[in-house]
Order: C-alpha cells, then structure tokens, then sequence
C-alpha cells in the first residue's frame, strides 16, 4: 500500500468527547466494520516533553494525565468498551483475555487475543510496529507489539495462533501495521544486519545502504512480510513514519536523538462490540 494522503477522510481529526481537544485516528481500509484505531499523538492532556495524547503508562508522565488520555483513546474507538493492554518486554508473547485486569496486574507479554464483546485490546509504541488484527467472522481480534526483537522472535505468529485457538481462521484473518519507523528513519549498523540474515537470508531484501558500516531497516515491510508468509487473508500497510512528524507521533528513537529523558507512547486499539 502507498502511504496515505494527510487528507484522507479516515485520517481525519475526531472530537475528544471530554474536551480534551481533537485527536486523530487512522484506520485501515482492511478492517473497516470493526471498531479499531491507530492514535496519534494529537489531543490528550499531557504537557511537557510528552505533551499530547501520551497513552504508556511506563513513562514518566502524570499518571491521571495518562489515564485520561487512554481514556480519550478508547472513546474515540468504542464507546463504553473495557480497555485492556498488556506490560510491554519486546517479546513473542500473546496473552488471550477472557475478562479484564486491572492495569497492575497487566501480564507480561506483547500481544493480546481475544473473542469477549465490551472489550479494546490496546498496544503502545514509539516507533515499534502496531499490529491489528481480525477475523470477522469468528468475533476474534487481536493486537500485537512489533519491535524488531519481538517481531523477529514470532509475535505476530503466536497472535495468530492464539487468535486460532479462539476459533479464527488463518485465511480470514486480515492485519494492518500501523504507523512506525521508516527505512528512511531507521539506521543500524552491520552487526544487526548479519543478525537477521544469518537468521534468514532472504531478509537482506529488507535492507538498503547507508552511511559506511550502516544501513537502513524496513520495519513496517519485514512485520508486513511475516504477516503474509503466515498465509493470512490480507495485510496492510498504513506506511506513516512516526520519527520525523513530532507534532503527530511520539518517537523513541527521536528523542534519544535529541537527548531528551522521556518519550511518550502512541495507542492502537481494536475492539468487539
């Protein structure tokens, strides 16, 4: 998919309903009719270095100003649903969610799975890749975490599984990957390189030259090209670089670069009504 116009209808600012400001959702065309959303960084009621709709409860912002974000997030998506997320460790881990939990005892994993109607599974990123995912006719969803580490280790994989065990079919689930580090954006040096093609050969097709001893990582297309060999119905690219678009996205990487101690976290979320 090419990467989205600015003006497209579905990118369109929403109306935060408790007067936070206007937020922003994108969707995917490849799960139009089910409630999802991949938030931006607009609207919200966090200030400083994380202003904005800072949605991780793992930074250091002002956790009611946290709470009310996710709040914002989930309104913006599905009413009255029930969020649900999990403690994010960059691993290949699903968690499937029968009913709630309270965001102390969130379990350790990157992604989540479930059948259960009222509830919006969410994932947080700042430049990792966001992972939705439905199979309409079963009533399952999922969501998933894809860092390089995570996506590399399986994760989209055991979320389809899990999603399987939940009674989804392989070949009805369809995915969108949302906004994320660009290849542009996301330099690394040989040794990450000889990792993955050591791993696989064929994924030196994901890589382009860089600066001497770099070179530049396709994040969005290596998820997108697990998702596909793992025989799904369909994939999509949303293609929107979360590193150089800070009034839109927040961006770890960025903000290391910038020396900045604290990065705020984008939502996406998917839910069943």
């Amino acid at each position: 998919m090419t990467p989205k116009a600015p003006t497209d209808l579905r990118f369109a600012p929403a109306t935060s309903p408790s007067g936070g400001g206007s937020i922003e959702v994108f969707r995917s065309e490849l799960l139009e009719g089910v409630p999802h959303g991949f938030l931006g960084r607009r609207g919200g009621y966090s200030a400083g270095l994380v202003a904005g709709l800072n949605a991780g409860l793992g930074s250091g912002d002002e956790p009611r100003a946290v709470q009310a974000n996710r709040a914002e997030a989930a309104a913006a998506v599905l009413p009255g649903a029930q969020l649900v997320s999990v403690y994010q460790v960059h691993s290949p881990d699903c968690a499937t969610v029968l009913e709630p939990w309270p965001d102390h005892q969130r379990p350790r994993a990157d992604a989540l799975v479930t059948d259960r109607r009222g509830l919006l599974l969410g994932i947080v990123t700042a430049d990792c890749a966001p992972v939705l995912l439905a199979d309409r006719a079963a009533g399952v969803i999922g969501a998933a975490h894809a860092g390089w580490k995570g996506a590399a280790a399986g994760v989209t994989d055991q979320t389809i599984a899990a999603m399987e065990a939940l009674g989804a079919q392989r070949s009805r689930i369809v995915a969108a990957v949302g906004p994320c580090i660009a290849q542009a954006s996301y330099e690394v040096d040989r040794a990450f390189v000889d990792r993955f093609c050591t791993a696989d050969p064929a994924n030196r097709r994901f890589f382009a030259d860089g600066a001497v001893g770099h070179a530049q990582f396709d994040l969005e297309d290596y998820v997108a090209a697990r998702l596909e060999s793992a025989g799904i119905g369909g994939v999509e690219r949303l293609g929107l670089d979360t590193y150089p678009d800070p009034a839109r996205f927040y961006s770890f990487r960025r903000a290391t670069h910038l020396g900045e101690p604290d990065y705020g976290r984008q939502i996406a979320l998917i839910g069943l009504e």
